[in-house]
């Protein structure tokens, strides 16, 4: 029999135990063994449950007992995740975690560790929650030298900017009823800034280039300054708006990485993912564009990922499942004002100002628009040229509401 311990019993924690006591014939069919959870640690009591006498509010319940040999951290953030991840691997246990904050900030000294006590630390639902994308990533896509890695990885920012599409509904409208269906948090700044789309495109930089990639490094936009008009424009351009966590390699072994609105065509494979679901598009020499599309969160779906990998750590015990990068101090991530792109422009004033200073631009229209109001595509160029031509257009008297980058997707 092989004991685990669960430390977090909230969506994710309580979807881990339900499947490891409801699937128990056929996961024992896969590891050929038992596999029972000797301990599940939370602050909370819950009596009415069948298993709350295998509950503890102690973490040494659960690092000095020797009979735990895997262990499923689904706490979130950082403190005390990581003292306790890293105390576990110490003690010889492997771990398994849904943290996406946890890996992106703290992934390269826990990966260290593993490796140094022979045991396994893995996290596919860091990512994509019940998308495999960790594990084919590591291995079936490991023949190919990998050119880019770009998706829609939040599904909240996703479900909002769908309603925005679909439904003009605004984005302030948008969000109140993303929480209202529990897909976005009392307090959203996570989601609609950004910051948890960061740290998963910064996991699969580190996992597909080898060197870690800190959320600090990383130029990081939300949607919270997209509006109905910015939709509408897309939608007349031929296409939709994204929050996309992009990274690119490029020929200096530098990393072209950010987190950003994005106007992508229609033709691309990732502008019909929809609602809450993410899809994340691996561009690989060998087998060109590979896309991988489910719910990105979720009880269930996220459990899945968690007990996948419970169950990769008992057939990997004796010798431990490595994955593995090194650590970086931010060189390997090229400045943000170097990163090349199309732009989506919309401002109040002279359309001429805009071909004065741009050059050749592709105007735009929108039903109903403001006899003032301007809105244009540009060339590529880099962030930093974009950026000086934008402060001479302003001092033309032409005032920009909005730019949003155009995704070669």
């Amino acid at each position: 029999m092989i004991q685990v311990a669960i430390m977090g019993h909230g969506v994710v924690g309580s979807g881990v135990a339900e499947i490891l006591l409801t699937h128990k014939n056929s996961l024992k069919k896969k590891v050929h063994n038992d596999i029972s959870i000797k301990k599940i640690l939370d602050l909370r009591e819950f009596p009415e449950l069948s298993y709350s006498d295998k509950f503890t509010k102690d973490f040494n319940d659960i690092v000095n007992d020797e009979e735990i040999k895997v262990v499923a951290e689904v706490m979130g953030g950082v403190n005390p995740a990581f003292d306790f991840v890293k105390r576990c691997l110490e003690a010889g246990k492997s771990v398994v975690t849904s943290n996406k904050e946890l890996v992106a900030k703290k992934g390269a000294e826990l990966l260290a560790i593993a490796k140094e006590k022979n045991v396994s630390f893995l996290f596919e639902a860091s990512v994509g929650g019940g998308i495999p994308i960790i594990r084919p990533l590591n291995n079936c896509l490991v023949a190919n030298e990998v050119d880019e890695i770009a998706g829609i990885l939040n599904g909240t920012t996703n479900f909002i900017l769908t309603k925005m599409i679909t439904e003009s509904m605004s984005f302030k409208d948008a969000l109140s009823l993303a929480q209202q269906l529990g897909y976005a948090e009392r307090d959203p700044s996570a989601d609609v800034e950004g910051h948890d789309a960061c740290r998963k495109i910064c996991i699969l930089a580190s996992l597909a280039f080898g060197k870690h990639v800190y959320p600090d490094n990383i130029h990081t936009e939300g949607i919270t300054n997209i509006s109905l008009e910015d939709v509408e424009y897309a939608n007349n351009w031929g296409g939709v708006i994204k929050l996309i966590g992009d990274v690119k390699h490029m020929p200096d072994n530098m990393l072209d990485i950010f987190v950003a609105p994005m106007l992508i065509n229609n033709e691309s494979q990732l502008s019909g993912i929809d609602d809450v679901f993410n899809g994340i598009l691996v561009r690989g020499d060998a087998t060109g564009d590979v896309v991988f599309y489910g719910k990105g969160a979720g009880k269930l779906p996220t459990a899945s990922a968690v007990v996948a990998d419970i169950v990769d750590c008992i057939k990997n015990m004796s010798t431990g499942k490595y994955l593995f990068w090194e650590d970086c101090d931010g060189s390997n991530v090229m400045p943000y004002e170097e990163s090349v792109s199309a732009m989506y422009v919309r401002a109040t004033g002279d359309i001429k100002s805009a071909e004065k200073v741009f050059g050749e631009i592709s105007k735009l229209t929108r039903k109903k628009a403001p006899d003032n109001e301007i809105a244009f595509t540009t060339d590529e160029m880099s962030v930093k040229k974009f950026n000086a031509k934008l402060s001479e257009l302003e001092k033309s008297g032409v005032k920009v509401i909005n730019t949003i980058r155009i995704g070669d997707l």
